[in-house]
């Protein structure tokens, strides 16, 4: 596969141009690939994980995707009595959708008022991208 037909989204996120990393990435077969995504504006774990995935949903919108494409999430927090919480906004964005979840339990993020991120994976027809 060439690169040039890998297809890098980017958010403008303060941490792709520092770090080195895209948003997303776009794979010719259909797969696009979601980096972590957090919420910099604070928030319970609850409202952390609704905006993180808030992030993600843009990022695949770029892509020419929805959550309805979405087929993997990765959920790391950093305490267990944080679970339900992100679990009832993982149920609430994903009931329909059930894709392949995990939840991961993480000692802490680049920004300590973090307590989430997550990841996500979806696959789309090839051809259904964007311009």
């Amino acid at each position: 596969m060439s690169s040039d037909a890998v297809r890098r989204i980017s958010s403008g996120g303060p941490y792709e141009d520092a770090i080195g990393y895209s948003r997303a990435v776009r794979l010719p077969n259909g797969l696009v690939l979601v980096s972590g995504c957090t919420a910099a504006d604070g928030g319970g774990p609850y409202d952390q994980a609704v905006a993180a995935f808030g992030v993600a949903f843009d990022a695949l919108a770029q892509a020419g995707l929805g959550p309805e494409h979405v087929v993997r999430t990765r959920m790391y927090i950093t305490h267990a009595r944080d679970v339900d919480d992100v679990g009832r906004a993982h149920k609430e964005l994903f009931d329909a959708v059930r894709p392949a979840a995990s939840m991961i339990i993480v000692s802490g993020f680049v920004d300590p008022g973090m307590v989430v991120e997550v990841e996500v994976e979806a696959f789309g027809p090839v051809g259904e991208e964007s311009a």
